[in-house]
């Protein structure tokens, strides 16, 4: 998908800009905070400026992760200049134009379906993490890749640009509380203990099977997908998934997924595999909590991970839809509990719920559980169907969140300026491994009739 600069668009496509930004998440947000919006929000902290969470204590910031546990050491964003806290958002988006046309072809703007919509305006590419990095490719000219996204992300672009290029994260602080729930210590440690339960980790069965194959998702950092493909492993998309791991039950007897539980255990349920051959491991306990006989009968050894964006969806909230809209058509993304998964009409990622909403008969009705901005853009960008959020509290990914216009005005202007801040680097040798995980990925294509693998 991509989109068009609002500043030299035709009338059409500044309507329509102007109408998703009259439905945005922000605008909702300030209209509720103050009373003009019915509704309600989950942190009246929402309407305050990313910058004003970088000077305190580290934290994801207001929306839904803000209960999650950071870990020590990660990236913080320096103070944003004042100039850019004081502009009022007609200035901010009027900098933002105006550096971009200085800047042409050297720079792409690569923004992920749950940016808010003050950011995606400004986007040269709107998609999922796997497809932006896959559109910055197109831009062979581009000295920087401004990926307005989160950190495993720009990550990921990294690794898969040219060494020359340069990717740009607006907002340091941009993590994801996911990704951070499977450090590479706490899995290299868990391989180790794995290592002395089934013994040679490298050792081929009669079958030619090794123990374990490690799978991580797409949602995680380059470290982990450096340790996969280290490991033999591979990365996996919400949308190939099952194919990854059918490919890695024909090479080993079980699979290690992480950092997501929900998303390995619905396509592991899916696929036919009994729930009591899914232990959890949680890095905290010995042996993840299980025992050596539960890890031996194991099939899918699920990371105690979790997205808690989708886990705020839950049975109820689908059943409150189906009641005051009977015919209703329930979506939801994979990383939701399994509870919701099985109560929904379909499951799938960003990618497959906007083009299912695409695809639908003008007058359908959508609920939708995945991230407040893409399902209101949705709304706003398709009228002739009635598209809500499962959930009726808003509350926005809170690392997506932290990428805001005035941060993306201040990195355009600083590369006007000759200067290249907020870099995102990944080491040659984590790279090399990471890029042979991808490539894994890459070729693990999902059947004709399921859609082409993307991103979360």
């Amino acid at each position: 998908m991509t989109l068009v600069d609002p500043s030299t668009a035709p009338a059409a496509a500044t309507d329509a800009a102007a109408t998703r930004l009259a439905a945005s998440v922000d605008r909702s947000i300030r209209l509720i905070s103050t009373g003009r919006q019915s509704g309600g929000t989950c942190s009246p902290d929402l309407v305050a400026g990313p910058w004003d969470f970088d000077r305190g204590p580290a934290a994801y910031g207001p929306g839904a992760s803000m209960g999650d546990v950071i870990p020590a050491g990660a990236p913080r964003q320096g103070a944003l200049p004042e100039a850019y806290r004081r502009a009022t958002d007609a200035e901010l988006h009027e900098r933002i134009r105006a550096a971009k046309q200085a800047l042409g072809d050297r720079v792409v703007v690569l923004g992920h379906f749950y940016q808010r919509d003050e950011v995606i305006q400004h986007a040269d590419f709107t998609g999922d993490s796997f497809q932006l990095a896959n559109a910055a490719l197109t831009r062979p000219d581009a000295e920087a890749i401004v990926f307005c996204g989160v950190h495993f992300m720009a990550e990921t672009a990294d690794i898969l640009s040219r060494p020359d290029q340069a990717v740009i994260l607006p907002n340091l602080a941009a993590g994801c509380s996911m990704a951070d729930m499977a450090d590479e210590s706490s899995v290299e440690e868990c391989w180790e203990q794995l290592a002395d339960v089934y013994g040679d980790l490298d050792a081929v069965d009669a079958d030619g099977r090794v123990p374990v194959i490690p799978v991580t998702y797409m949602n995680s950092s380059a470290a982990l997908k450096g340790f996969v493909g280290r490991h033999g492993g591979i990365v996996c998309t919400s949308s190939n998934a099952r194919t990854v791991l059918e490919q890695a039950f024909e090479r080993g007897q079980r699979v290690l997924f992480f950092p997501d539980q929900h998303l390995g255990r619905n396509t592991a349920k899916a696929m036919g595999v009994p729930l009591e051959r899914m232990p959890m491991w949680n890095p905290r306990k010995p042996l993840g909590g299980s025992t050596a006989d539960d890890l031996a009968d194991a099939k899918v050894i699920l990371w105690h991970g979790f997205c808690s964006v989708h886990k705020r969806f839950t049975v109820d909230q689908i059943a409150n839809a189906r009641q005051t809209h009977p015919d209703v058509q329930v979506i939801v993304h994979p990383e939701c509990p399994m509870e919701v998964v099985d109560a929904a009409d379909a499951a799938g990622s960003t990618d497959f719920i906007v083009k299912a909403i695409a695809a639908a008969p003008a007058g359908s009705t959508f609920a939708i559980g995945t991230e407040i901005n893409l399902v209101q853009r949705l709304a706003a960008e398709h009228p002739e169907h009635e598209i809500f959020c499962l959930d009726p509290v808003v509350c926005p990914c809170s690392t997506m969140y932290r990428i805001h216009p005035g941060y993306l005005a201040w990195v355009l202007e600083e590369l006007v300026a000759g200067n290249v801040v907020n870099r995102i680097t990944v080491g040659d040798e984590v790279a090399g491994h990471a890029r042979v995980a991808l490539e894994r990925m890459l070729a693990a294509k999902p059947p004709a009739s399921q859609p082409a693998a993307t991103g979360a």
